[in-house]
């Protein structure tokens, strides 16, 4: 019988009261690797009481002190690195490169994060007028929340985690119900790295338990990353009730390609960021557009990357790309492909139907490749998170930009050239939040926020970094005189 998950609630392991359970599958074979309960509200309501609890004391808590847990955190990671590869792609999917790089950006998180003594810093004036000085200062919020999704399981709980918790909150995680084995790892290695009890919670849950701790009047701000429409609701539902929310949407990131860039390169790149991990994360490239002489060498050497890609279970050697995370992604992902010939889409690679050997019930979708992509059409508009690649075509850099502008999200955006001209005109003219510059994926290093635009992200302060630690603390500015008997004293 499978292992039924628990919570972890005010420093200890509670097992959930809840009536409704869902199979954790591994999505390469389905094997049913855990049962995770559906925490009802009045689990999520135990775990704010004892965050809100325990944060009168952790908020008096000397920063220094504070993240001296972090540091021992970082090490705890680095030394089960290992571990939490290998349980990232049982329950994932991806390949065990992809998530031991995951796990490399969770750390780097964290030590950001223990750079909170300098980044918690204010600023003063003296002398505003005479005898008064005034004084701008950071304060936690309190009890915050994050609700996390399943293409990362460990690397985007700690875009938010250990900011929080170096800035003086206590903070409450719902990761996805699809993954929630790595948290159970995650919150063992944070017991036994030192936290006081209550200052970190688990709770396992599904929409229910989402809105409970959205709802919940302790909880002031919550993080979330996922869908559109979800990030959407999310973000209106908190904010109104005053909370803070950053919210990061879905995405439909395209790739501009000159005709003088190195194509052997470009399609390496282009062919990893739009099938690694599956297509499964929100920097995945998922349109190409070939500039002018670009599009027929460009989209030969694709259709080969596509077909030589191999395909499997992410645990066994040579693996280049994993499942996708459930039959219904991709029952979803196949009928977007069929969308796009409908369309009038050709279908130059189909990975559809394929089968892996050993792995015959697994949720496999192969690389595909679209090309002659309508760019009003639902293929292009849709974010399919799956290893779609569409192709598309502009005569000039200027209509490449304009299509690139045209889409209501803003994630990502790239261009791969060997001209600076186009490139700064790129990176100047695009409405993406991250850009990319002979890059495929344009993702920040946690010293720099994770930034968004449009439809993907609801907010104002972005995810790690400074960001983070603007987003959970508040200013409190102080202004201030002393009588002047006093200050004649000294």
């Amino acid at each position: 019988m499978a292992e039924r998950l628990e919570n972890f609630v005010d420093g200890g392991w509670q097992p959930s009261r809840a009536a409704e359970t869902l199979p954790v599958l591994n999505p390469a074979s389905r094997q049913v690797l855990a049962e995770v309960p559906l925490s009802p509200p009045a689990e999520v309501a135990a775990a704010a009481g004892a965050a809100a609890r325990a944060f009168a004391e952790w908020r008096r808590t000397p920063v220094g002190e504070r993240i001296e847990p972090l540091f021992k955190l970082k090490a705890l990671l680095e030394a089960n690195r290992d571990s939490l590869a290998r349980t990232v792609t049982e329950e994932c999917g991806k390949t065990y490169a992809e998530s031991q790089g995951e796990i490399q950006r969770a750390i780097e998180n964290v030590e950001v994060a223990c750079g909170a003594p300098s980044l918690m810093q204010g600023c003063n004036s003296e002398d505003i007028a005479p005898g008064i000085d005034e004084h701008l200062i950071r304060q936690p919020l309190g009890v915050v929340a994050a609700i996390t999704p399943f293409n990362f399981p460990a690397m985007i709980p700690f875009w938010f985690l250990p900011y929080a918790l170096a800035t003086g909150n206590c903070f409450i995680l719902k990761p996805s119900e699809r993954v929630p084995l790595t948290s159970q790892k995650l919150f063992r290695l944070l017991a036994a790295a030192g936290f006081p009890p209550g200052v970190v919670q688990l709770v396992n849950g599904g929409q229910e338990t989402a809105n409970a701790l959205i709802d919940h009047p302790t909880v002031r701000a919550i993080s979330f990353v996922g869908s559109t429409a979800t990030a959407r609701h999310i973000y209106s539902r908190a904010a109104a009730q005053g909370k803070r929310a950053q919210c990061q949407g879905g995405a439909k990131n395209p790739v501009v390609v000159m005709p003088d860039a190195d194509l052997e390169m470009t399609t390496r790149i282009l062919a990893d960021s739009g099938f690694g991990c599956a297509g499964q994360r929100c920097l995945a490239a998922a349109v190409a557009i070939t500039v002018g002489e670009a599009k027929p060498a460009l989209t030969e050497q694709l259709v080969e990357a596509a077909r030589a890609r191999k395909v499997g279970c992410g645990l066994d050697p040579g693996v280049e790309m994993g499942p996708v995370i459930s039959a219904q992604s991709q029952a979803r992902i196949e009928t977007l492909i069929a969308c796009g010939e409908r369309e009038g889409a050709s279908l130059l690679v189909d990975g559809r139907g394929r089968k892996v050997k050993n792995y015959e019930e697994g949720f496999f979708v192969f690389p595909t490749v679209l090309e002659g992509v309508p760019p009003g059409g639902e293929i292009a508009r849709t974010e399919i998170f799956g290893p779609v690649l569409s192709l598309m075509h502009a005569a000039s850099l200027e209509q490449a930009i304009e299509m690139v502008n045209a889409r209501s999200y803003g994630n990502m955006a790239c261009i791969f050239t060997g001209d600076g001209g186009s490139a700064r005109r790129f990176r100047y003219e695009v409405n993406a939040g991250n850009v990319g510059v002979n890059i495929g994926v344009a993702a920040p290093l946690a010293t720099f926020p994770f930034s968004g635009w449009g439809e993907s992200f609801f907010g104002d302060l972005h995810a790690q970094a400074r960001h983070g630690i603007e987003f959970y603390t508040q200013t409190k500015v102080v202004i201030e005189r002393w009588p002047r008997e006093w200050s004649r004293k000294f």
